[in-house]
């Protein structure tokens, strides 16, 4: 098979490609950064490029030509997920197609515990006898005897690996040794000199998008530095679906992906060791978080039923291996500790975010909103909870959004639309010329649209006279920022067709407080506290969230931005065993709620996607402000 050499723009990167590769192949392979939402199948139209000179390019496809309108397929622009490579290229990657760095949100909150980590180092410096011909103790029995009467621990095993060394290191040391113990049962390392202020573990969220995590003290429970990625399995789909099915079609996808998994997992690692000056070798345990799919494929577990009813996740407990085995780049005799899922599509994410809040302790009736591609409701308090997964889908990560985008730098995320002469005031992120929309962005687009009049309650553009309506091919947009405001050379706008994306994907997560507020008995107005918790919550408007219905109206001051509560939730596992113990039994005993098998599902789904509700009902602030202002 030939091999030619493509050249990528503007980074200036020579990648060397097979003949018959797609450009986004050689992008996924190489890290040359080309968004690919749909992970690669043609339906998104994000991963455009330019190629002025086509002749080394298989023709333009008819998916090509449904996403590229003639004028942009004369100035040369291609899907790289369709444009197949016959000879050596130059292509040009524009600003709104590159995987840029993205707002990551990485802290939240987090309930205190008490500092009992799973792995513990124990110095026996002044304990240690030395052999004599009178007192021939054996260099094992020497150790294992003396941790008893410090420690109290008995019974304990030693890694095989370690027998091996442990005449040597005991004698290296001059009788000075420090010992790491894992649960209470066995001995996973075996130091000379005092080491026992360096024992540090590492907690893990393994997000759709993103992958996060802490490096922690175990001595003292606080976090000493942290590491945050793109998830790089979103070079094989954007959504969970687009994964499970690229997994399902082999062995070996469903082996890369594991392995991104890892590999993702290993960098944040190293970023977090390279800020804190902590050595690999001194982790000893990872907890790791994620939804039910990233919880099987991080681990290589079958993903197939998970999407096939009744959506049964493969395994529910917790699972414990070898850091090893899964290849993290950890202490060899490392553990690592994936905390239990609750449903099919309620995972040990949630889990977290259970834990992170306390909504389990509480008296006061509560409402835990995880807004995401997959989000979770839960309802209820200490008493009980109850709880549901919402396929919102990824619009709010700007997929099927004519110009969404992840919240990378030059991303609008925050939209006011001044109600007299319709003129927007945004932000970008990072303050630079906007080059799309990110979630938060359009949530309040759409909020601020429906505020103003711009669009009805069913979506629809109003008959206005303000040229900030343009008409596309006939179909209204509205003009959020000109041509000559952005960094792409185009009006940035938003569409009926967005507007009906994000009416789709907020009436799913609205429909999972309908639903289980229904189950519980209780409205807005009996709910104490509510806690919007993931990385994407973080940035939301409270206020356009409920102008668009995305949430109940509860009052502002009772809302809490939880941030990454998932990530946090495995952090307090990681320096508290009896967390791990509430996981276990939060994963037995929150009821969960299939929405589709609710008699009375439907029925709320199409209320709920109405802008913010059917008739206003249960909104009184939002008619309010209505009938006051129109």
């Amino acid at each position: 098979m030939k091999r030619f050499v493509v050249r990528f723009e503007p980074e200036g990167k020579k990648l060397t490609a097979d003949g018959g590769s797609t450009i986004l192949d050689v992008s996924k392979e190489r890290g040359a950064g080309i968004r690919s939402e749909c992970g690669g199948k043609g339906k998104c139209g994000k991963c455009r490029i330019i190629v002025e000179d086509q002749s080394n390019l298989s023709e333009v496809s008819e998916t090509e030509r449904e996403h590229l309108t003639p004028e942009e397929i004369n100035r040369g622009y291609r899907l790289a997920c369709m444009a197949s490579i016959r000879g050596g290229s130059l292509v040009f990657v524009p600003s709104e197609s590159r995987l840029s760095v993205r707002k990551i949100q990485i802290h939240g909150m987090e309930q205190p515990v008490k500092l009992d980590p799973n792995v513990k180092k124990i110095n026996l410096v002044s304990v240690l006898d030395r052999p004599t011909v009178q007192n021939p103790i054996a260099d094992d029995v020497n150790i294992l005897s003396n941790l008893e009467k410090v420690s109290n621990l008995r019974e304990l095993e030693f890694e095989y690996e370690l027998l091996r060394i442990l005449p040597d290191v005991l004698r290296e040391g001059n009788w000075n040794a420090t010992v790491t113990v894992l649960d209470s049962k066995k001995i996973i390392d075996f130091e000379p000199a005092d080491t026992a202020s360096r024992v540090f573990g590492f907690a893990v969220d393994i997000g759709t998008s993103k992958i996060v995590g802490y490096l922690v003290d175990l001595n003292s429970g606080e976090v000493v530095g942290v590491g945050s990625i793109e998830n790089p399995q979103i070079a094989y789909g954007e959504d969970i679906l687009s994964r499970i099915s690229y997994a399902e079609e082999g062995y070996e996808n469903k082996q890369r992906l594991q392995n991104l998994a890892t590999e993702g997992i290993n960098r944040i690692i190293q970023m977090a060791c390279e800020e804190s000056g902590v050595a690999s070798k001194e982790i000893y345990e990872l907890t790791v978080v994620g939804n039910t799919a990233m919880f099987s494929l991080f681990l290589g577990i079958q993903t197939r039923y998970l999407h096939l009813a009744p959506y049964v996740p493969g395994v529910k407990f917790p699972v414990i291996a070898g850091a090893k085995t899964l290849n993290i780049n950890v202490n060899p005799r490392g553990s690592v500790y994936v905390l239990p899922n609750i449903a099919g599509y309620v995972g040990a994410d949630a889990v977290g975010d259970v834990l992170a809040t306390g909504i389990h302790e509480l008296d006061e009736m509560c409402l835990l909103v995880d807004v995401g591609t997959n989000g979770e409701v839960f309802v209820g308090n200490k008493e009980e909870l109850v709880c549901c997964s919402c396929a919102a889908g990824p619009a709010f990560e700007g997929v099927h959004i004519q110009y969404g985008m992840k919240a990378v730098t030059g991303a609008i995320e925050r939209v006011q639309i001044q109600p007299k002469n319709f003129e927007v005031k945004y932000e970008t992120i990072g303050g630079s010329k906007p080059v799309g929309i990110c979630g938060s962005g359009i949530i309040d687009v759409v909020a601020e649209m429906f505020k103003c009049g711009i669009i009805t309650e069913r979506g629809k553009f109003n008959d206005l006279d303000t040229p900030r309506i343009v008409r596309t091919e006939g179909k209204p947009e509205f003009v959020v920022a000109w041509k000559e405001e952005t960094d792409i050379e185009k009006n940035i706008t938003v569409s009926i067709k967005d507007v009906e994306e994000i009416q789709l994907a907020k009436a799913a997560i609205h429909t999972g407080c309908a639903v289980l507020m229904k189950k519980k008995e209780v409205t807005e107005n009996d709910i104490d506290k509510a806690f919007i918790a993931g990385a994407f919550g973080s940035y939301i408007n409270p206020e356009s969230a409920k102008f668009l219905g995305l949430i109940p109206d509860i009052p502002t001051e009772k809302i809490t931005f939880a941030g990454n509560t998932a990530l946090a939730g495995a952090k307090m596992a990681l320096i508290s065993k009896d967390v791990r113990k509430t996981a276990r039994r939060l994963s037995r005993w929150i009821r969960y709620v299939e929405l589709m098998a609710e008699p009375g599902f439907k029925s709320e789904f199409v209320k709920s996607n109405l802008i913010p509700y059917k008739n206003l009902e249960g909104y009184p602030s939002i008619k309010k402000y209505l009938e006051e202002n129109r």
